[in-house]
C-alpha cells in the first residue's frame, strides 16, 4: 500500500491551487435543487432515535412521495444498524437505499470481526448500503495496510452492496493525508469516500471535497473504474449544498452529478431544499422532514 500512496504523491503535488472560487448563483434553478434533492442521503443518526421515531422518519418520506409524486426521491435513508429492519418494512414499496452507519461508528475503535459481526447483522435485516469509518488513528501512524484489509475484509461481506467510507476529513489535519485516504480508500474497494461522520468538528468543507473529487479523478484515468463521493457533516442550507454541486460539476464533471455517484449526508438540508423550491415554484411542501 505504500508503494501505491507512493505512486499517487505525484498527481497531488501537482494540483491547482485551492481558491474556493466556484459559481453557485447560476445552478440555483428548480431542476438542480431537485437533482440535489435525489442525490441525499436522509439521515438519523441521534442517541433518542427509537424504533417509533424511525418508523415515523419513514412514515413521513412515504407520505411526502404520496402527496407530491412529481417530485424525485432521496437517494437513501440512513440510520442506525439496529434501525435496518424498520427501514426495510417501511421502505419497501419505495426506490430508496436503506443505508447504516456500522462498524464501529463513529471512531471505528472496535475489533475487526465485531465490526463483521455488526454488517453483516445489519445486511440480513434489510440493509442495502453501508457506511464505515477508515480506522484514523492507525492511518494517522502510518499502518496503511491494516486500514486497508480492514476496508478490503468489509468490502468482502456486502455481497455487492455499497460501501462507503468516511475518511474523517477534520482529523486529517492536511490535504496531502485527506489524498492519501482517498486513494487508500479507492484502492481497498471503497464505492463511496466519505467526508466526515458529522460527529467531529471540522466536519464537511469544501476544499476538502475539492481535493477527495481531484483524488477520484485521478483514480478513475488510472483504473477506469468511477468512485462516487458524499459530502456530509454540517452541510444544512441550500447555498451549502450548490456549492459542493459545483465543485463536483467543476471537477469531475456532469456524469458524477447523479445519486450513483453523488450524495450529500444530511437530516435539515431536505426542508431548506423544499423550503426554497416553494419560493421558485410557487408550491408549498410543509417542511415534511
Amino acid at each position: 500500500m505504500e508503494l501505491l500512496l507512493e505512486k499517487f504523491k505525484d498527481q497531488f503535488h501537482q494540483l491547482p491551487e485551492y481558491n474556493g472560487n466556484f459559481e453557485i448563483t447560476e445552478y440555483r434553478s428548480p431542476e438542480v435543487l431537485k437533482k440535489i434533492f435525489s442525490c441525499i442521503d436522509l439521515t438519523s443518526l441521534n442517541s433518542t432515535d427509537s424504533t417509533a421515531s424511525i418508523e415515523d422518519f419513514c412514515n413521513r418520506l412515504n407520505a411526502f412521495h404520496h402527496k407530491n409524486p412529481e417530485m424525485p426521491l432521496v437517494s437513501a435513508i440512513c440510520v442506525y444498524p439496529v434501525f435496518a429492519g424498520v427501514l426495510k418494512s417501511r421502505l419497501n414499496k419505495l426506490d430508496v437505499k436503506r443505508a447504516v452507519v456500522a462498524g464501529g461508528f463513529p471512531s471505528s475503535q472496535t475489533f475487526l470481526d465485531l465490526k463483521v459481526q455488526e454488517i453483516k447483522k445489519a445486511l440480513e435485516l434489510g440493509a442495502n448500503e453501508v457506511d464505515i469509518v477508515l480506522s484514523v488513528g492507525e492511518f494517522l501512524e502510518g499502518n496503511y495496510s491494516f486500514v486497508a484489509e480492514e476496508i478490503k475484509t468489509i468490502k468482502s461481506v456486502l455481497e455487492g452492496h455499497h460501501l462507503k467510507v468516511i475518511l474523517e476529513t477534520g482529523a486529517l489535519k492536511n490535504n496531502q493525508n485527506i489524498w492519501d485516504a482517498a486513494i487508500l480508500s479507492m484502492a481497498s474497494g471503497a464505492d463511496f469516500i466519505k467526508t466526515s461522520t458529522g460527529k467531529l468538528s471540522p466536519a464537511a468543507t469544501p476544499e476538502a471535497v475539492w481535493v477527495m473529487s481531484h483524488a477520484i479523478k485521478i483514480w478513475h484515468k488510472e483504473t477506469g473504474k468511477k468512485v462516487g463521493l458524499k459530502a456530509a457533516g454540517g452541510i444544512s442550507t441550500t447555498e451549502d449544498s450548490l456549492l459542493y454541486y459545483s465543485i463536483v460539476k467543476n471537477v469531475l464533471g456532469d456524469d458524477w452529478l447523479c445519486p450513483e455517484l453523488f450524495r450529500i449526508g444530511a437530516s435539515r438540508l431536505a426542508n431548506n431544499l423544499l423550503s426554497d423550491l416553494a419560493v421558485l415554484e410557487g408550491k408549498d411542501f410543509h417542511q415534511p422532514f
